[in-house]
């Protein structure tokens, strides 16, 4: 009687996802290499999260559980439950606010968005000079707001500002900028353009990634430069164009340094005629002002939920035109 010889099994090592799969069926321990790649991880990723909780969780959850009081900062704080967010509906000076914040930011995020794309298309020339040039544009975005806002309201001077100066040679009259509410925010608005840098290099790397061989065909394709842009360029940084959106969003809503510098020189906080009295600066001024932590936090917490509703809406909606596929093939 014969017998036929199995072949011998040659042992290989599991594969993680064979690993996890038998974990998922029974309770299988971790192994020492994997508990030790496990530490390694989470120590190299620690700072992050001391600073995660340190920095963002609990600073959002002492202002909800301050929100829930009557604080001045010296005394005793007092639970009043949800009665600082109905005063925060009820005040009118939020709802002025919020107006100013959602008429600055749907001004300043687009146009913010449409010149850092015109300067990263300045700086993706190939030319020599390029870096030169990448360094001249960019140098604006490195200038403190601070500075900044002094600067534009002495060159918004009705008196000895080159702005006047300059309407003045096309006939148009001497005009005070900031002492109408409208204008004092498209002052804000053009002074935010100035960290259009920042943006710049994010879309300026979208670029840098496109294949050029997009290009090459589309020119063949006989597409001009203007359908070029149009056709690759603008879609295939989409996801650029995303993430700006986002930021620039979160940035539009806690407009505050600009308008904290130019209306302290028009008669106070707010001026002219709370026209550039944004959220933050109502924030700032109940806490710091006013001695009304309680509300003020009330007013962050709202704050808050607003920008995370606006981005995720943003997010979701950018499924219709974000795309992800930046390929030659």
């Amino acid at each position: 009687m014969t017998t036929t010889a199995r072949p011998a099994r040659t042992s290989r090592p599991a594969t993680s996802t064979e690993r996890t799969g038998r974990r998922a069926g029974k309770n299988h321990p971790w192994t020492a290499a994997e508990k030790r790649r496990l530490r390694i991880g989470i120590a190299f990723i620690s700072p992050w999260i001391f600073g995660v909780l340190v920095f963002i969780a609990y600073p959002l959850i002492y202002s909800f559980v301050i929100s829930l009081t009557r604080y001045s900062g010296m005394q005793a704080a007092t639970f009043v439950g949800f009665a600082n967010y109905v005063a925060a509906f009820l005040d009118p000076l939020v709802h002025t606010a919020v107006g100013n914040t959602l008429f600055y930011a749907v001004i300043a995020v687009p146009v913010g968005i449409v010149v850092a794309i015109v300067i990263a298309l300045a700086m993706n020339q190939d030319v020599k000079e390029i870096s030169w040039y990448r360094t001249a544009l960019y140098i604006p975005s490195l200038i403190p707001t601070f500075a900044l806002a002094f600067i534009f309201v002495v060159l918004v001077n009705p008196q000895t500002g080159i702005v006047n100066q300059v309407m003045k040679l096309v006939g148009i009259p001497a005009t005070n900028l900031l002492g109408d509410p409208t204008t004092a925010k498209l002052v804000i608005v053009a002074l935010a353009q100035m960290g259009a840098g920042n943006a710049a290099l994010v879309f300026l790397a979208g670029m840098r990634g496109i294949p050029k061989t997009l290009y090459e065909a589309a020119r063949v394709d006989g597409a001009g430069p203007v359908r070029q842009f149009f056709a690759l360029t603008l879609p295939l940084i989409s996801p650029a164009i995303l993430f700006n959106l986002i930021t620039g969003i979160s940035n539009g809503l806690q407009v505050f340094t600009e308008a904290y510098v130019i209306s302290s020189g028009t008669g106070g906080l707010g001026s002219p005629d709370n026209g550039t009295l944004f959220y933050m600066l109502y924030l700032y001024k109940n806490a710091f002002s006013y001695a009304q932590l309680g509300f003020a936090s009330a007013m962050a917490v709202l704050l808050f939920l607003a920008g995370m509703i606006l981005s995720g809406l943003v997010y979701w909606l950018s499924k219709r035109f974000v795309n992800y596929d930046v390929s030659g093939e």
